[in-house]
């Protein structure tokens, strides 16, 4: 194993040694709870880096709430991006409508946040990162559990043992893998796959989303900021989950270049730089629904867990949430009990997030002519901002008040 960034604290008669695998978002979440309360943690994560960069996250609901407890809500207020416009194109370029972003995503304006990504990323891992020990260019290869602890061996060679290990590594973890089979079982598939990736911003674009659709397929250009990169975005019908690709970019590419051969606006030149981009992210739009999110000292949190689509938008702010709540329900229990209770406290607040997605689906990505018609006669209507209230979703669950003083 390669280990890096050992805590320059350690605690004494801690409650027991655990492993986090992944450093994304939930993860180090839920490292910074642990160790509040008086667990050793170890955070092991394939890459050999804390990751930066990737496309901008919102963070609303519940989820301010978490980070405000944590005490980075003032470092996140200062990376907010603060979208301003979100425009919509029809098939041959021409304007359909140009909306705020709240109108479309559900979100307050003044109160949620959106950041990119590797901002996120880097304020959670600087607030672990002297009490916690990071695990760089790893990964679990085995888990055996017996009745006092879990067994792991690393990939990178070497074992430990830990008293319970939590998987944080996505909607294609390893983890969960081990603990309850391939992915198919609980991969649910919305129909689409797309690809991010980022280019020179050479359209003038500054603090907006110019969106192009054709039925079935959506391109979208996302300028973060005032500087010369923006973010580009490839969404496209598909009608099976490509499970060949997920290991394979050149094949992803492959794909995104045959479904969008023939489009217009500027997808020609977004095809060019997809060829060669070194920071192309693929998957498909789909969402993770496991029957339990725990085996013995094993537990899911995050989008292994529950993955709800960015249709959603509401990823991130899950992952936060259940990392405060899967911590919050071992405050006073033992594994057994705490994993029953963050899934009994935790479960309903995803479920009714996950199904936000019929309308994200049908606002952003029509698969017929007529659904897009429609689609923009809706947006056409739009002109204020939301009125500030937000999605009831976003925000339907209340933290528990006990584990504010461990």
């Amino acid at each position: 194993m390669i280990r890096t960034d050992r805590p320059r604290s350690v605690r004494t008669n801690p409650r027991g040694k655990v492993l986090i695998s992944g450093a994304s978002i939930a993860g180090p979440a839920l490292a910074f709870w642990l160790n509040r309360y008086g667990y050793e943690v170890t955070v092991v994560e394939k890459a050999p880096t804390p990751r930066g960069g990737g496309y901008p996250i919102d963070v609303r609901g519940t989820a301010l709430e978490v980070v405000s407890r944590m005490g980075i809500l003032p470092r996140l207020r200062e990376a907010h991006i603060d979208l301003r416009r979100l425009t919509f194109l029809d098939a041959d370029g021409s304007e359909v409508t140009s909306v705020h972003p709240h109108n479309v995503t559900g979100g307050v304006a003044g109160r949620d946040l959106e950041v990119r990504r590797g901002d996120l990323s880097d304020v959670l891992y600087t607030a672990v990162r002297d009490d916690v020990e990071f695990v760089f260019n790893d990964s679990i290869d085995t888990l055996d559990q017996f009745g006092a602890g879990v067994d792991v061996t690393f990939r990178r060679g070497g074992s430990r043992t830990f008293d319970m290990v939590f998987a944080a590594d996505g909607l294609h973890s390893s983890t969960r893998e081990m603990l309850f089979g391939p992915e198919e079982q609980f991969h649910h598939y919305l129909g689409y796959c797309f690809a991010v990736f980022t280019m020179r911003n050479t359209f003038g674009l500054s603090r907006e989303t110019v969106m192009w659709n054709s039925p079935g397929r959506a391109a979208a250009l996302y300028a973060a900021g005032d500087n010369d990169e923006v973010h580009a975005f490839l969404n496209f019908a598909h009608p099976e989950p490509p499970f060949d690709a997920f290991p394979n970019p050149e094949a992803q590419r492959d794909l995104v270049a045959t479904a969008f051969a023939d489009a217009g606006w500027e997808v020609p030149g977004m095809l060019a730089v997809l060829r060669d981009a070194e920071d192309l992210f693929f998957d498909a739009v789909s969402q993770i629904r496991v029957p339990r999110w725990s085996s013995g000292r094993v537990a899911l949190v995050g989008d292994a867990a529950w993955a709800p689509s960015f249709l959603t938008g509401q990823g991130t702010s899950l992952a936060l949430v259940g990392a405060y709540m899967l911590a919050a329900s071992l405050t006073d229990r033992d594994h057994t009990a705490g994993f029953t209770a963050y899934e009994q406290d935790t479960r309903e607040f995803v479920t009714v997030n996950q199904n936000l997605i019929a309308k994200g689906g049908a606002t952003l990505f029509p698969t017929t002519p007529q659904a897009l018609e429609e689609r923009n006669n809706r947006l056409r209507k739009l002109s204020a901002i939301p009125s500030g209230q937000g999605r009831p979703a976003h925000s339907a669950l209340t933290l528990p008040r006990e584990v504010l003083h461990p």
